[in-house]
């Protein structure tokens, strides 16, 4: 299956789910749920490879903040199936990714893949909430 079709095959998923899907220049595939914007980045190589991604949800403003979303994303990633949260340069991004053999089958995860994620985002404000920030001018035990 091409990566053409594959973005097709989750378009229409999606479109038929009740979604307002799009397919980008890239090949990607983009849709709102409850007011998010999400992504199914589609790989060009790796057709079992399902990427569903939920990015630009916490914007981080300094080197302080920095530490603690650091802090958080592990927190979130080890708490929560299947989900990764990581910093970007001045963002904060989730992710599931997983592979589905044959590419058919992300249907039976999606909905579930979908709310991981939220779950994963929940988890990272609740410990972004409680871990102290630190300033950036003390250097950090190694």
């Amino acid at each position: 299956m091409t990566k053409q079709e594959r973005a097709e095959m989750y378009r229409q998923y999606l479109a038929d789910e009740g979604y307002s899907p799009r397919i980008d220049d890239d090949g990607d595939v983009f849709f709102k749920y409850e007011g998010r914007a999400y992504v199914i980045i589609v790989s060009e190589r790796d057709e079992e490879f399902f990427n569903l991604l939920y990015p630009n949800f916490w914007s981080i403003e300094n080197d302080a903040e920095r530490a603690k979303v650091i802090e958080a994303a592990l927190y979130a990633t080890a708490k929560t199936k299947v989900a990764k949260v990581f910093p970007t340069k001045s963002n904060t991004w989730a992710v599931i990714e997983m592979f589905c053999s044959p590419p058919e089958t992300f249907r039976s995860v999606f909905r579930r893949s979908l709310s991981a994620l939220r779950v994963a985002v929940e988890n990272f404000r609740t410990k972004m909430r409680e871990v102290p920030a630190q300033s950036a001018d003390v250097a950090q035990p190694s």
